[in-house]
C-alpha cells in the first residue's frame, strides 16, 4: 500500500477559502479534478505525490527544492511503477 500524507493537518477547505478560489480552479492547477478535491477538502488523506505537489503550488517557496526533490525521488521508487 502506498503511503499517504496530509498537507500539515491544515483545513484545506479554509485555505483555499482564504484564496477566494472556487474547488475547480483551486485543485486542477495541482492536477486533481473538483470531485476529488472535495474529497480531501472532507478530511480524506492526500497521497503522498499530490502532498508535495500541493506544497509546490501553494506552500512557501523556500521550501520548493526540498519538494520537487521529494517528488523526484517518489517518481524513482518501486511503490510508484
Amino acid at each position: 500500500m502506498a503511503s499517504r500524507a496530509t498537507v500539515k493537518k491544515i483545513d484545506i477547505r479554509a485555505f483555499r477559502r482564504k484564496l477566494d478560489m472556487n474547488q475547480k480552479d483551486f485543485w486542477t492547477r495541482i492536477g486533481v479534478t473538483q470531485s476529488g478535491g472535495c474529497r480531501y477538502e472532507s478530511s480524506r488523506l492526500l497521497p503522498k505525490s499530490t502532498a508535495i505537489l500541493f506544497d509546490l503550488v501553494y506552500g512557501p517557496e523556500k521550501n520548493v527544492h526540498k519538494k520537487l526533490d521529494a517528488l523526484r525521488s517518489f517518481a524513482k521508487s518501486p511503490e510508484s511503477s
